[in-house]
């Protein structure tokens, strides 16, 4: 079968290590199926696996992807939870958790096989690609929003770095959940499309807010940290999922986390009944996931290097 495949790991040049040609049939052991694979998205956590975070030479070579929407062994459209061993089902309950491409083949791929507990069905009311976005980047926003914020209607967020695929994602779930929605961006045009999604608000990294906010859902890192804390009321809760932009700040702000008791919470992924709960929830609002382009499977270069030269707004989808 077609796909497109880690042959090598390069840090400096991670794209040096794609190939795109003919990788094995996927072999489903008891208790895992097969899934035909109709479109799956990029997100970072594909670069990162070519630069071996994550990925270690002796998986190679290691089919990409974590997420996918397509049909199970009986025609039915479904959707792909990406953590494999998250309680157990397919793998025994010693084996830790991880993410489709750490320890099993991707979904850049026709066909992908995955534990039979990992696929839920597919709303009508999202297209294979739209279900396609929301497994790990959709999946990550709502759990950063829903469980660890635990934000309300009528409370107010900051996201940082709008355009990412989780950030794109917070600002639309956050605006359909009625939260008074912030976010940052470098790029004007960026800016724009975010108060196009629902915030409120859309300034420059770094600038002073109309008020401080209840929770900020922070993926960038180093550069907007400290904006990050001080945009806090006190109380609030600050939740990381990423670092796009190094993993360690200038300045730490442990007086100002402290003094005002805010709370700096860690989050990765959801879990697969919070993946149902975002389906439903996309398919009850009619939120829909931001996508910047579709692309066919054989053009996943193309779409790799739209995400590493940061030149998008929302997520990229390969079809199958």
């Amino acid at each position: 079968m077609f796909a497109a495949y880690a042959a090598r790991i390069d840090r400096d040049q991670p794209l040096d290590g794609l190939e795109l040609g003919e990788r094995p049939e996927p072999d489903a052991p008891p208790g895992w199926t097969v899934v035909n694979v109709k479109a799956a998205s990029i997100n970072h956590h594909d670069l990162w696996s070519l630069r071996g975070v994550g990925l270690g030479a002796e998986a190679l070579p290691m089919i990409l992807g974590c997420d996918a929407a397509g049909l199970d062994e009986d025609g039915n459209d479904v959707v792909v939870h990406s953590v494999i061993g998250q309680t157990g089902h397919g793998v025994g309950p010693r084996e830790p958790r991880s993410i489709l491409t750490e320890r099993y083949q991707g979904t850049f791929a026709e066909r992908v096989a995955v534990p039979a507990w990992n696929v839920l069905p597919k709303p009508k009311e999202l297209s294979f690609e739209e279900a396609a976005c929301l497994p790990t980047a959709w999946l990550t926003a709502y759990r950063m929003l829903f469980t660890n914020a635990d934000v309300r209607p009528g409370q107010s967020i900051l996201v940082q770095g709008a355009g990412g695929g989780v950030a794109t994602a917070a600002i639309a779930l956050g605006a359909a959940a009625g939260l008074r929605v912030f976010a940052t961006s470098r790029d004007e045009a960026k800016r724009k499309r975010a108060v196009e999604l629902g915030a409120q608000g859309a300034y420059e990294p770094g600038a002073r807010l109309p008020h401080r906010v209840d929770a900020v859902i922070e993926t960038v890192g180093a550069a907007t940290w400290s904006h990050s804390v001080k945009s806090l009321k006190p109380g609030g809760t600050l939740v990381i999922s990423g670092a796009t932009s190094g993993p360690n700040p200038a300045s730490a702000e442990l007086n100002r986390i402290f003094f005002l008791e805010l709370k700096v919470v860690g989050s990765t992924m959801g879990t697969k009944e919070e993946l149902a709960d975002l389906l439903s929830f996309c398919a009850a609002t009619g939120v829909r996931p931001v996508i910047d382009s579709v692309l066919p499977l054989d053009r996943a270069r193309d779409g790799l290097e739209k995400m590493a030269g940061g030149d998008l707004f929302g997520k990229v989808v390969l079809t199958v």
